[in-house]
């Protein structure tokens, strides 16, 4: 009987989610090189989130004010500055104070770069004030990056440990009832799959690929854009045990093998509480565009080519698959480069390994040539891969 590979089915849409054009980005930075900096910051808002600016007049003065979880992010332009406040924290009578600040005074120093946090009335916000000329497009666009993701990684922990509290509750809108019966159905399909993919690589003692089956489930549910809470917290985390390259493989297994199973384990009630959509000014993945890309591409080409040459199409195909994958998760890509990925790996579900190597690699290809999405991509279906596969 062939091997073939695990079901893959897109996710839905989340509402809120941003998404980029990078038409903006090229526009922002020769407006910023012609010296019309206003123009060069309404453009890296909309590179960053074009729904931000929706309905505004952009020729007079600018306030945009736009939930990030529990932030509250204002964001001012003028013809002369750009100010972000993001007030993110309130202190209240039981808050430890003093381990508190000593902490904010630390974060301020390192990691924080572009942005401090100051105590205004038991609030802390995050603060940035700057002449407009000084607003180069990529200094932007890591201000408000690290802001956000800033918030969203030390509120949790200010609380936990010192007793703040939230400035305030995450807007957040419940998915309609189809909505979570499809999400829920394809977190099903997607742990079904691990099992019995698992129980296969155990009972053939492919003990490898335990590491491969748990690394693409894992990612194929963190990449539903609808799941967030501690369950996305956990998912995170253990995409970053299994690619840490620091730790022992046998090791990274064994911890993967173990969430796994929590993941098995859970109800469906206990899914839904992290299934919801969220508002966002800025996405937490990487910045795109082809090029970087195309970078990543060729950071995969000497294994891919050692695969075809030894026409290993099993590690080729379970390579390809988690590797689309996480660009997904790392990178906020552009809607062809994503539907790239998604119509692939749909096409290769349930597909042979010998069917479904050459689809993966061509559509590996055309990132590394740039042509995604492009007629010459489209064309290429005729080209070398199906000479080699045919």
């Amino acid at each position: 009987m062939k091997h073939v590979l695990p079901r893959f089915q897109r996710p839905i849409k989340s509402k809120g989610e941003p998404f980029i054009d990078v038409s903006y980005w090229e526009t922002a930075t020769q407006a910023h090189d012609a010296k019309d900096y206003k123009k060069a910051l309404v453009e890296t808002i909309n590179y960053i989130n074009p729904a931000l600016l929706k309905g505004k007049d952009t020729d007079k003065d600018i306030e945009i004010v736009q939930s990030q979880g529990s932030t509250e992010i204002h964001i001012t332009i003028t013809d002369d500055t750009f100010s972000v406040k993001a007030p993110f924290l309130k202190i209240t009578e039981n808050t430890n104070k003093v381990a508190l600040y000593r902490k904010v005074a630390e974060v301020n120093f390192h990691p924080l770069k572009l942005t401090q946090i100051i105590l205004h009335n038991d609030t802390l916000w995050f603060e940035y004030k700057t002449p407009i000329e000084l607003c180069q497009p990529y200094k932007i666009y890591y201000l408000l990056r690290e802001i956000c993701i800033s918030a969203d990684n030390y509120d949790d922990e200010f609380i936990e440990k010192y007793n703040a509290e939230f400035y305030q509750e995450p807007k957040v809108t419940p998915l309609i009832s189809e909505e979570k019966e499809q999400v829920w159905l394809q977190i099903e399909n997607i742990l079904d799959d691990y099992k019995n993919y698992s129980a296969l690589f155990q009972e053939k003692r492919w003990n490898d690929f335990q590491w491969d089956i748990s690394l693409i489930s894992i990612l194929k549910i963190v990449n539903i854009p609808c799941v967030h809470g501690s369950l996305r917290t956990l998912l995170e985390f253990y995409v970053n045990t299994l690619m840490n390259g620091n730790l022992g493989f046998q090791q990274r297994v064994d911890k993967s093998f173990g969430f796994m199973q929590k993941l098995c384990e859970m109800t469906k009630e206990e899914y839904l509480d992290n299934i919801y959509h969220a508002e966002a000014l800025i996405s937490i993945k990487s910045r795109s565009s082809s090029s970087i890309l195309q970078q990543h591409a060729k950071s995969l080409e000497k294994n891919l080519n050692s695969y075809v040459q030894k026409n290993d199409d099993l590690m080729l195909c379970y390579y390809l698959q988690y590797s689309f994958l996480y660009i997904i998760y790392c990178f906020n890509v552009e809607e062809h480069h994503k539907n790239a990925i998604y119509n692939v790996l749909e096409q290769v579900s349930g597909k042979s390994l010998d069917e479904a190597a050459p689809m993966l690699l061509e559509t590996y290809h055309s990132f590394l040539d740039g042509t995604v999405g492009t007629a010459s991509h489209n064309s290429s279906k005729k080209g070398f891969f199906s000479k080699l596969f045919g």
